[in-house]
Formats: structure tokens, sequence, C-alpha cells
């Protein structure tokens, strides 16, 4: 065989083993579990948020500032 032809094919098989694993890997992952925001309250997410609009003025944005 001619040196190409080996440097392709070594190309290609470690290019297949390095697919074959990340995809073994992807298959057989466990995911971290999420932990959901549904214990806490609107109020607490209204009161971090900021007192003021961040976004420049836009003639068309609409601002919203919660009460209170």
């Amino acid at each position: 065989m001619k040196f190409e032809t080996v440097i392709l094919r070594g190309l290609f098989v470690a290019c297949m083993l390095v697919c074959g694993l990340i995809l073994a890997a992807m298959v057989t992952s466990k995911p971290a579990p999420m932990h959901l925001a549904f214990t806490s309250s609107i109020a607490a997410l209204l009161t971090s948020a900021p007192s003021s609009c961040v976004v420049p003025f836009v003639d068309d944005m609409i601002c919203v500032r919660a009460a209170g």
C-alpha cells in the first residue's frame, strides 16, 4: 500500500473510534437532576429584579416595573 493510503486509513479508523466513544458517552450518560424553581414565590423573583429599566430608551419599548 502507498503511504498516503495507510495514513488515510489510520485517520479514518481514529475518527470512527473517537466518534464511537463520543456517541457511547452521550447514550450512557446520566444527566444531573434539574432543580426547578417551582417552590419560590413570584414576590421573591420580583424583589431580585432591578428596580429600574436596564434597557436603553426606545420609542416602542415598554419597561414593566413591579409595584411596591
